[in-house]
C-alpha cells in the first residue's frame, strides 16, 4: 500500500473525509470530494500527454477549479507557472516561451484570444475551464478521468514572474529549499514566515491573485494543516467582510489596497461587520502608512497584523510581529534569523545605524539566476551572495529595519534626493484622499520635479490646489509636488502594486531617466 504522504490533501481526506476543504461563492467541496476531483484530473492530463516533464502554465482567478488542477499537477509531479490574467496577448507569449510551458489552462471569457499568443509555441494542450472554444479541450473533461489513487509527493514546483517595472518579466523558481543543505534547510523551514496555525480546524480567506507567490504559497500552507480555504475570485470590500462572518474566517492575508477599500465603506457597514473569528492577519508588498495601519490596528485588533518584508528572489526576510505594531508602527519587522541584510551606498560600503541606503539581502533561499537566464552579475549579486534588492531602507539602533522608497522611484531634483513615498503619505492624510502616487517628471532647471496623482475615496472631493495647499505646512518646499492631477482610479497592478511606470510613460517618452 502507498503511503500517504504527510501534511497533504491524501491526508486529510483520510483523517476527515467529509468536512469542507475549499468554498467559494455557493459552491464548496469536502477533502474527500477534493482528492477525488484532483485523482480524477490527474489520470485525465495523464491521458492527454501531461507527465512530470511538463511545465504548465494556469491563468486562473481564485476559484475552486484552481485548487483541483493544482491539486492534480501535484500529483503527476509538474511544474506550475502563475500566468497573470492581466497580461497582453504579447507579454503571454513572453512568459510561455521563456518558461518554456507545454500545457495552458485558463479561465478567460473569450479563450479564443490568446491563440495568437500560442501560434508556434510547442504547447501541445490548452484547456479552457469557463468556455468552449475550438482549439481548447474543456475542463469539464478533466474529471472525466479514471484511475488507481495517485499520491502527491509534493506541492507542485512553483515559477512566478516577477511584475517589474522595467523590462519583461523574469521567472523565479519559488521552492528552491531542495539547494538547501540539511542544516541550512532545517533553520529556513523553522523560522520562514507563511502561515501560523493554531489548529486544523482553521479557516484561511484567500482572495489575493494566483499568479503571485502569496495565493499559492497561502493555498499550500492551509491544505498542509489541514484548513479550511475560503476563496473570493475577485476583492470587493463589503463582501470581504460578509466572508469573514460567514465562514469564520482565522486567516488572512491582504495587500495596502484591500484595507484602504475597507476603510473607506461607511461606518455602518464597518460597524456591522463581524471580525471576532479572525486570529491573524499578514500584510505586505507595499509600505502601509502610519493612519492605515493605525486603522487596522483598531478595526480589526490589536494583536493580529503581521507585516512581512521580502521578494519572490529572496523569500521573506523580515517580519513586524503583533505585539511590535505600536512601538515601531514605520518598521517593516525584524530580520529573520537566516537572513542577513546590509544597507549599503551608492559605491557599495556598508553605511552606519540609522541612514538609508540600498538594501542587499541574503538568504538561504537568495536566487543564483532568473529561469532559464544567465547567471546574476555583480551589479545585482555580490561575491557573498547578497542580492539587490532596489528598495531603499535603514536599520535603527535595535535592528528594526524601515524601508523609505524603492531605488528606481526616487526623484533627483537640483542634486537633493526626494522620496516618493514620504510625499505619498503626506497626501494620504487629507481626509479625501484614498492613496496616492508621486513621481518625477523631467525639468530642465532642476533635472526633475514632483508631480503627484490621487484616488479619492468614494463620495469624496477635492482638487489640485486643495492637496498642494495641505503639503504645505507638512513638507519641506522641495518635496511639495507642483503639480497634483486627480485620477478616477491609479493603474496598479493585479497585487495592488501602483504602476508608476504607467504615469511616467508619457513624461519620460523619448528621454533617459538615471536613478
Amino acid at each position: 500500500m502507498t503511503a500517504i504522504p504527510p501534511r497533504s490533501i491524501e491526508l486529510w481526506a483520510q483523517k476527515k473525509p467529509h468536512e469542507a476543504a475549499i468554498a467559494e461563492g455557493s459552491d464548496s467541496l469536502t477533502w474527500a470530494d477534493l482528492d477525488d476531483a484532483a485523482n480524477r484530473a490527474a489520470h485525465a492530463l495523464r491521458a492527454l500527454g501531461v507527465g512530470p516533464a511538463d511545465v504548465v502554465a494556469v491563468r486562473m482567478h481564485p476559484r475552486i477549479e484552481w485548487g483541483i488542477v493544482a491539486g492534480a499537477l501535484a500529483k503527476l509531479g509538474c511544474a506550475m507557472v502563475g500566468l497573470n490574467y492581466r497580461l497582453t496577448p504579447g507579454e503571454i507569449r513572453h512568459v510561455i516561451a521563456d518558461s518554456k510551458t507545454t500545457v495552458l489552462v485558463c479561465d478567460d471569457a473569450q479563450p479564443a484570444q490568446l491563440l495568437p499568443a500560442l501560434e508556434g509555441l510547442p504547447i501541445k494542450l490548452a484547456i479552457s475551464v469557463d468556455a468552449d472554444c475550438p482549439g481548447f479541450v474543456p475542463y469539464a473533461r478533466l474529471l472525466e478521468g479514471r484511475g488507481e489513487k495517485l499520491y502527491a509527493e509534493a506541492d507542485p514546483r512553483l515559477i512566478i514572474y516577477t511584475s517589474g517595472t522595467t523590462g519583461q518579466p523574469k521567472g523565479v523558481e519559488l521552492d528552491r529549499s531542495a539547494d538547501l543543505d540539511e542544516a541550512a534547510l532545517r533553520e529556513f523551514l523553522k523560522n520562514r514566515v507563511i502561515y501560523t496555525p493554531f489548529s486544523d480546524h482553521d479557516v484561511t480567506l484567500i482572495n489575493m491573485p494566483f499568479h503571485h507567490a502569496a495565493g499559492p504559497m497561502q493555498f499550500w500552507a492551509s491544505m498542509a494543516q489541514g484548513n479550511k480555504v475560503v476563496l473570493q475570485r475577485r476583492f470587493d470590500a463589503e463582501d470581504t467582510l460578509r466572508i469573514i462572518a460567514e465562514h469564520r474566517v482565522s486567516h488572512w492575508t491582504a495587500v495596502p489596497t484591500m484595507f484602504k477599500r475597507i476603510a473607506a465603506l461607511p461606518q455602518a457597514v464597518q460597524d456591522a461587520a463581524d471580525r471576532s473569528s479572525l486570529r491573524e492577519i499578514r500584510t505586505g508588498t507595499a509600505p502601509i502608512t502610519h493612519e492605515l495601519k493605525d486603522w487596522i490596528l483598531r478595526y480589526f485588533g490589536e494583536h493580529l497584523l503581521h507585516e512581512v518584508y521580502g521578494a519572490s528572489e529572496i523569500g521573506v526576510v523580515a517580519v513586524l510581529r503583533p505585539e511590535m505594531q505600536r512601538h515601531k508602527p514605520a518598521s517593516c519587522g525584524l530580520p529573520l534569523p537566516y537572513a542577513k541584510i546590509e544597507i549599503r551606498d551608492a559605491d557599495g560600503s556598508e553605511l552606519p545605524t540609522g541612514q538609508a541606503g540600498e538594501m542587499w539581502v541574503k538568504s538561504p533561499v537568495t536566487i543564483s539566476g532568473y529561469l532559464n537566464a544567465p547567471p546574476l552579475g555583480p551589479d545585482t549579486l555580490d561575491a557573498n551572495g547578497f542580492f539587490r534588492t532596489g528598495d531603499v531602507g535603514y536599520k535603527d539602533e535595535d535592528g528594526f529595519l524601515y524601508i523609505t522608497d524603492r531605488a528606481k522611484d526616487m526623484i533627483i531634483a537640483g542634486g537633493v534626493n526626494i522620496y516618493p513615498a514620504e510625499i505619498e503619505a503626506v497626501l494620504q492624510r487629507h481626509p479625501a484622499v484614498l492613496d496616492a502616487a508621486v513621481i518625477g517628471v523631467p525639468d530642465d532647471e532642476f533635472g526633475e520635479r514632483v508631480f503627484a496623482f490621487c484616488e479619492l475615496k468614494p463620495g469624496k472631493s477635492t482638487d489640485g490646489a486643495a492637496l498642494i495647499a495641505h503639503c504645505e505646512p507638512l513638507l519641506a518646499s522641495y518635496k511639495r509636488p507642483r503639480q497634483v492631477f486627480i485620477m478616477e482610479e491609479l493603474p496598479r497592478n493585479a497585487m495592488g502594486k501602483l504602476l508608476k511606470k504607467d504615469l511616467r510613460a508619457p513624461y519620460w517618452k523619448g528621454k533617459s531617466r538615471q536613478v
